[in-house]
């Protein structure tokens, strides 16, 4: 697949436990021609965890891009006036809180001012969720998002069944796929996918 050219926003949330298959997802796309440039949310680009530093994911994300990671509001919001133009923007990792922001129009960050200014410039967004109460509270967020225009999920399903119940995460081996979709104003299908139990 090729996406020669185009530039692309992707921002990373703190569900910190996907960060290992989602920063290759990056990698996959710059592969295919796009431009890539990262945003952290504060929790995602500060915080350290169990599943690494946040110096070795930000060193790492900064070294696949050859971008400086956008991590403020400030820095973030120079995407509305079209003064950092990208064709797309993709959240993937989405964690519950982010959803909820995006939702309802929260601006509590850099990466819910990046979706803000990118939806004023009339430009599709890409959401790969991982939420532990996707099936829980989460869920009305979800389905709000999957209504709202110009907004197109990476297809997702439940990660841990029996002993995480409420939890959904995406596919994100489908990011571009559905990228390419969302460029073309179509929601990639099908959106839900089990995981393999």
């Amino acid at each position: 697949m090729n996406l020669q050219g185009k530039k692309i926003g992707f921002c990373l949330t703190g569900s910190f436990c996907t960060f290992d298959r989602v920063v290759p997802e990056m990698k996959r796309l710059i592969d295919m021609g796009a431009d890539v440039i990262p945003i952290m949310s504060e929790n995602a680009y500060s915080w350290d965890t169990k599943f690494g530093s946040a110096v070795k994911w930000r060193e790492e994300i900064e070294e696949t891009t050859g971008r400086e990671i956008i991590n403020s509001v400030i820095d973030a919001e120079p995407i509305g006036p079209g003064k950092i133009p990208l064709d797309i923007l993709v959240v993937a990792p989405a964690t519950g809180n982010t959803l909820a922001a995006l939702a309802i129009g929260l601006t509590n960050g850099p990466v819910t001012m990046a979706c803000k200014a990118h939806w004023r410039n009339g430009k599709p967004i890409v959401i790969g969720i991982s939420t532990n109460d996707g099936l829980g509270a989460s869920g009305l967020n979800i389905a709000f998002l999957h209504n709202k225009e110009l907004t197109f999920l990476v297809p997702y399903g439940q990660d841990s069944p029996y002993s995480k119940q409420k939890s959904l995460v995406a596919h994100f081996e489908f990011l571009p796929d559905t990228i390419r979709a969302a460029l073309d104003g179509k929601q990639y299908q099908p959106v839900l996918i089990p995981h393999i139990l």
